[in-house]
C-alpha cells in the first residue's frame, strides 16, 4: 500500500489541541511502512503533547490503520509543534566573541530603546553561565510566577519582558550544567514562558563564543539576525570574527557591527583608550555595516540604562530606529 493512501485516510483527523485537521496544520511529518511486520510508522506534530487530545488522536489513527486498512500495528512518534511568539516577531541575537565587551548592556539598552519607540519587546538572557540582564535592568531577583496553565510569567522592567537564568539559580552560585540541560533550558525560555503573543522584537543576549547554545538558538529561531559586538582591540576583532563566521555557517544573517568603548570624549576630542577601531574591518569581512560606535560613558540616572536624552541614549535610539525600518 502506498503512503499516499494512508495520508489521505488520516489527514482529515483533528488535533483537538489546535482545532485543526492534520492537513491544515501540516502535522504529518513522516509516514513509513514496515513491510516485514505489516506496520505503519508515523511522525506527527501536535499542538500539545499528552492529555486527552493526544489520546483521542491515537485511538482514531489506530482504528483507521488497523481496522480499516488492516495493518498489524502502528508505531507512533509525536512531537510538539511549538510556536515561537508569533510569525511576525523579529529575533535579534546580540553576540560577541569574548566576555567583557558590554554585550549585555547593549542588548538591554537596545530593548529599552525599542520600547520607547512604542514596540513590544522581550529579552532572553541566554548567557546561561554569566547572566547579567536582571542586574543591568535593576530587577529584583525572585522566583517567577506561573500561570494557570503552568507557563512561566516573564518579569517586566522599563516596559521590556525579561527572562533569565538568574531567576532560577541560587544568587552568587555558579551554574555547572551539561549541554543537554542547557538545551532544555533555552527551549523552555521560548516555549514555556508566557510572552506577550504580539511581541515585535525578541532580543537575545547570547553567550560569548560558538558553543552549544549557538546551535540550540539556530534550531529554535532559525531566522534570527545577528548583531556583532566588539571593542577596539585586535583580540576582540579576532574572537568576534569567529562568532560571525559561526553565524554565517548556520545561515544566520549578520546585519551589523556595534563597537563598544570606542572612545572617550573629552570636550570635542575623542580619545582612543583601548586601541584603534576594528569595527570597519569586521563589517567588511561579513559584507555588512557598522551600526554604532558607543563611547565610554556612565548613565546619569541609572546603573546601566541610558535615558533617551543622554548622548549614548540617542545612539541607542538610532540603533532601534534602524531595526524598525529595515
Amino acid at each position: 500500500m502506498e503512503t499516499k493512501i494512508i495520508r489521505e485516510k488520516i489527514e482529515n483527523l483533528i488535533d483537538l489541541s489546535t482545532g485543526k485537521t492534520l492537513k491544515e496544520s501540516k502535522a504529518i511529518k513522516h509516514i513509513g511502512i514496515d513491510d516485514d511486520n505489516n506496520r505503519v510508522i508515523l511522525l506527527i506534530s501536535l499542538g500539545e503533547l499528552g492529555g486527552e487530545a493526544e489520546k483521542k488522536l491515537r485511538h482514531e489513527l489506530a482504528k483507521i490503520l488497523k481496522l480499516e486498512l488492516k495493518f498489524s500495528g502502528v508505531k507512533f512518534s509525536f512531537e510538539e509543534n511549538r510556536k515561537i511568539i508569533n510569525k511576525d516577531t523579529k529575533f535579534i541575537i546580540i553576540s560577541s566573541g569574548k566576555g567583557g565587551v558590554g554585550k549585555s548592556t547593549i542588548a538591554a539598552n537596545l530593548a529599552v530603546a525599542l520600547v520607547r519607540a512604542n514596540k513590544k519587546v522581550g529579552i532572553v538572557d541566554a548567557d546561561i553561565y554569566n547572566p547579567s540582564i536582571p542586574d543591568i535592568m535593576e530587577i529584583e531577583i525572585t522566583a517567577p510566577d506561573v500561570t494557570s496553565n503552568d507557563k512561566i510569567v516573564p518579569f517586566r522592567k522599563w516596559g521590556v519582558e525579561v527572562m533569565s537564568t538568574e531567576f532560577f539559580a541560587d544568587r552568587g552560585r555558579p551554574i555547572m550544567w551539561r549541554g543537554s540541560q542547557l538545551n532544555s533550558l533555552i527551549n523552555n525560555y521560548f516555549t514555556q514562558v508566557a510572552w506577550d503573543n504580539k511581541l515585535d522584537f525578541m532580543i537575545i543576549d547570547a553567550p560569548s563564543g560558538t558553543g552549544d547554545i549557538m546551535l540550540d538558538l539556530k534550531n529554535i529561531v532559525p531566522n534570527a539576525e545577528y548583531i556583532l559586538v566588539t571593542v577596539p582591540h585586535k583580540l576582540s576583532s579576532h574572537m568576534v570574527s569567529k562568532t560571525g563566521a559561526g553565524a554565517k555557517e548556520l545561515n544566520h544573517n549578520v546585519i551589523g557591527v556595534v563597537e563598544n568603548m570606542a572612545y572617550y570624549k573629552e570636550g570635542n576630542k575623542e580619545i582612543n583608550l583601548i586601541g584603534q577601531s576594528v569595527a570597519e574591518e569586521i563589517a567588511e569581512l561579513f559584507d555588512t555595516e557598522v551600526l554604532s560606535k558607543i563611547p565610554f560613558a556612565k548613565p546619569e540616572k541609572h546603573f546601566a540604562i541610558f535615558e533617551e536624552t543622554e548622548p549614548v541614549g540617542k545612539i541607542f535610539k538610532d540603533l532601534a530606529d534602524f531595526l524598525i525600518i529595515r
